[in-house]
């Protein structure tokens, strides 16, 4: 009997520790350089295991299923635009933080691919003596400089995680708020609870490894000619763009991309690294 109880109980605690926890942050930016009134808030998840974490957009997930739903139909339910709309996102990203290597992999979509990236710029925090109290956590301050801005965060001990939103890590806690020094960026930690395990993330295109460093000069080739770089993607599976255009006019196409473009580099003029 007090062998079934110790097996027992130690089952209980696999599952426990198997479980996943989902931490829900508040994300608030100023995408628009000029246009620091646009202010833009929406929910980002944190999921993490044993073994690994996961940061991305709550409309991420949604978006997904929407599509899944359509493309399980066979396209019969259509896409509701309106809703579409309501599921956009300023967080087009997402980060997996790998907790037996220490990597740090982003994952972004450029054109029709996306593209992934192991972060190699380790953060370097500066951790303060101040305490305060953020809801129901006692946390501490920490500083650090990344991506061309400076951060303060709060984290806490109070929970047995040292992780946070973004690529902030390496922290003795978990991150419960952070913001950089500007107020375009924030993140604030909501609630929290568990899941039974990771979504299933939908990808779609080719997913090209490439450094960091590659990923930034891809982006700037597709904001200042969209039209060759998407032409680049599809040449190397053989479509050309405006082959499959039908009675549209090519000239008229491109031009409609370049605007798009255009737009979003627009409303995204002032992006969480500014380098």
């Amino acid at each position: 009997m007090k062998k079934l109880g110790f097996l027992a109980v130690a089952l209980f605690m696999q599952a426990t520790f198997a479980q996943t926890n989902r931490f829900v942050y508040q994300v608030t930016s100023k995408p628009d350089i000029n246009n620091k009134s646009d202010i833009k808030t929406e929910n980002a998840y944190l999921d993490i295991s044993a073994e690994k974490s996961m940061f991305y957009s709550e409309n991420r997930i949604k978006r997904d299923s929407v599509m899944k739903a359509n493309f399980q139909s066979g396209g019969a339910r259509g896409f509701n635009r309106e809703q579409m709309e309501g599921l956009r996102s300023t967080i087009n990203y997402s980060i997996e933080k790998n907790k037996k290597d220490q990597k740090t992999i982003y994952k972004d979509r450029i054109g029709r691919d996306v593209y992934t990236y192991e972060e190699d710029r380790p953060l370097n925090w500066k951790i303060s003596s101040e305490t305060t109290k953020i809801g129901e956590y006692k946390v501490q301050k920490a500083e650090t400089d990344f991506g061309g801005r400076k951060w303060t965060a709060w984290f806490t001990t109070d929970l047995p995680y040292q992780d946070g939103p973004y690529k902030f890590s390496g922290l003795p806690g978990l991150v419960v708020k952070a913001e950089d020094s500007t107020g375009d960026y924030s993140f604030d930690l909501m609630k929290n609870y568990k899941i039974a395990d990771f979504p299933e993330m939908n990808t779609f295109g080719n997913v090209m490894k490439v450094k960091r460093t590659d990923y930034v000069k891809q982006q700037e080739k597709y904001k200042s000619d969209p039209t060759a770089f998407m032409n680049s993607q599809r040449g190397s599976r053989g479509v050309v763009m405006g082959s499959r255009g039908g009675n549209q006019n090519p000239a008229e196409m491109r031009k409609r991309m370049e605007e798009r473009v255009k737009e979003e580099a627009k409303n995204n003029s002032n992006p969480i690294e500014l380098k």
